[in-house]
């Protein structure tokens, strides 16, 4: 049997795409790695499922690298937004549902697509940098100049922290040239990241906590910007909606039951 597939990029975060909405695909974690896998597979940085939803237009079935789910990915999140519209599953304007619950998306144009996340309680501050959670955890330092960071060594090193045990965290980098700039370590990926959405919340918060910018904050990132809007009160941050592109790439088929040996 062929598994049918898209696949989509967002700021240069790229996902497969699988309509399971029939609930016919039951892919284990090894099958999900090697699909994602880049030499032997088609290579992504997490695989997607979108499946019915009794509270929302659709649900967003989302698996790391590693073949492990998580609660959220906000550029996956743009991503599958872009292709329930392209495939008249939603309309410009849209809800749907994933583990850390509903989310509102807006289709603005062809290529960008905003969707909004979860509310944010609060902002840990440690002394070499903050935490929160977006979704997923997310460790932000603020550096002097991210070139010059090993990002999977140190961001390796901080996921492992025993402050963030036994779930661990993702990891941002963060400097001010010339605009804030981001790179990002994911768990799951166990790897540097083009972007990462949630990852850009979390900064975007950490830079008003850090240096009071207003609303909206563009961060660089190593393939696009993205753009984070936000209102912050007494009790922390909502209204806060994610924006920036969501393209689609490819199509294609392969084996469901391809070979997990190598």
């Amino acid at each position: 049997m062929k598994l049918k597939f898209e696949k989509y990029q967002g700021a240069g975060n790229d996902f497969i795409i699988i309509n399971n909405t029939d609930k016919s695909i039951n892919l284990t974690p090894e099958q999900i790695q090697k699909l994602c896998d880049r030499h032997f597979g088609i290579g992504a940085d997490g695989l997607i499922e979108l499946t019915k939803s009794d509270k929302s237009d659709f649900s967003m079935v989302f698996y790391n690298p590693d073949g492990y789910g998580a609660n959220m990915c906000g550029n996956g999140g743009r991503c599958i937004a872009k292709y329930a519209f392209d495939h008249n599953i939603a309309g410009k304007n849209m809800k749907f549902s994933a583990d850390d619950g509903v989310h509102e998306a807006c289709i603005i144009d062809d290529e960008n697509v905003r969707i909004k996340m979860i509310d944010v309680n609060g902002i840990t501050i440690f002394d070499d940098g903050m935490w929160t959670n977006t979704g997923v955890p997310h460790f932000v330092k603020f550096v002097d100049d991210t070139d010059q960071i090993d990002i999977n060594t140190e961001g390796r090193k901080l996921a492992d922290d025993k402050r963030f045990a036994p779930e661990r965290t993702n990891v941002n980098f963060i400097d001010n040239k010339n605009g804030f700039r981001i790179r990002t370590y994911e768990r799951g990926v166990e790897g540097e990241t083009l972007a990462c959405g949630t990852g850009n919340v979390a900064s975007a918060l950490c830079i008003n906590t850090k240096y009071s910018n207003a609303s909206p904050i563009t961060l660089k990132t190593k393939a696009s910007r993205l753009k984070v809007f936000f209102e912050k009160n007494n009790n922390g941050y909502t209204n806060i909606w994610l924006e920036g592109p969501a393209i689609k790439i490819f199509e294609g088929e392969t084996d469901k039951t391809i070979s997990i040996t190598r």
